[in-house]
């Protein structure tokens, strides 16, 4: 029979999930019929799931999502939005490591870019695939500010290059300047055809020409994100008007 000193030798191993599920199963009289295989592996099987849990949340956390909830699940599909709900069930459970096909979201202001961005990286969290998720306006002052320092640059520019699923939300709302135009391109050029970006804008690529410092560098940057792009237009529906007028409805609303 295992005691309490056997349980505290299995933690030592720093299995102490494991152990703690194991000890849960051993001692309960339900599981008196099962071999001893039988509970070890139910064991296992818990303890792998609970670190796996543990991955899935450390992922969402490390991306730094704005709408840490968002959901492919909870998505809006009513009139004036063009997404189609097949094909966003197959964004849930995409394998972006291995498909370095960019993805282009377009709406206008208020149509719900940010959260189908945020529903979309959380769901490749949950697919255990390392996320960064930025504002272009945030991702332009972080360059600007590592540009003081050459390994913190160095060091942003290798964490951008490599997340399995680099999503940059609002992108070119407003001009860039030279040097950070210099930089994403850099990024952008070293994940072509290797890993994937998502972009949420509310603009084109034919504007994104127009605002870039520099048409030859404008031009290089356009093309590597259209060129090997999906696009997802998600229509003219107002989902900030939408939550709202959802909210008037509750009970517990007011104003």
């Amino acid at each position: 029979m295992l005691n309490s000193e056997d349980h505290q030798k299995i933690k030592e191993l720093r299995l102490t999930v494991f152990a703690q599920k194991f000890f849960e199963l051993v001692q309960d009289e339900a599981n008196d019929k099962l071999l001893p295989e039988e509970v070890f592996m139910a064991a296992v099987e818990h303890s792998l799931d609970a670190r796996r849990s543990n991955r899935v949340d450390r992922l969402i956390k490390q991306a730094r999502f704005p709408l840490p909830q968002a959901s492919i699940a909870e998505l809006h599909y009513g009139p004036g939005r063009k997404i189609d709900e097949a094909r966003m069930k197959r964004y849930a459970m995409h394998q972006w490591r291995h498909d370095p096909t960019n993805l282009l979201i377009i709406a206008p202001s208020g149509g719900g870019k940010t959260y189908v961005a945020c529903a979309i990286g959380i769901a490749a969290c949950h697919s255990e695939h390392s996320v960064i998720y930025t504002r272009m306006d945030v991702l332009a002052r972080k360059l600007l500010i590592a540009r003081e320092n050459g390994r913190d640059h160095d060091a942003l520019l290798e964490r951008l290059r490599e997340a399995d699923l680099l999503i940059v939300d609002g992108f070119l709302t407003v001009g860039l300047d030279q040097n950070i135009a210099s930089d994403v391109y850099g990024v952008l050029a070293d994940r072509e055809h290797r890993l994937p970006t998502v972009i949420a804008s509310q603009t084109d690529p034919s504007y994104w020409v127009q605002v870039m410092p520099d048409r030859v560098a404008g031009d290089s940057i356009v093309n590597r994100l259209a060129n090997n792009t999906r696009w997802l237009l998600l229509g003219d529906a107002d989902m900030r008007k939408l939550k709202h007028e959802k909210a008037r409805e509750s009970a517990d609303f007011w104003e």
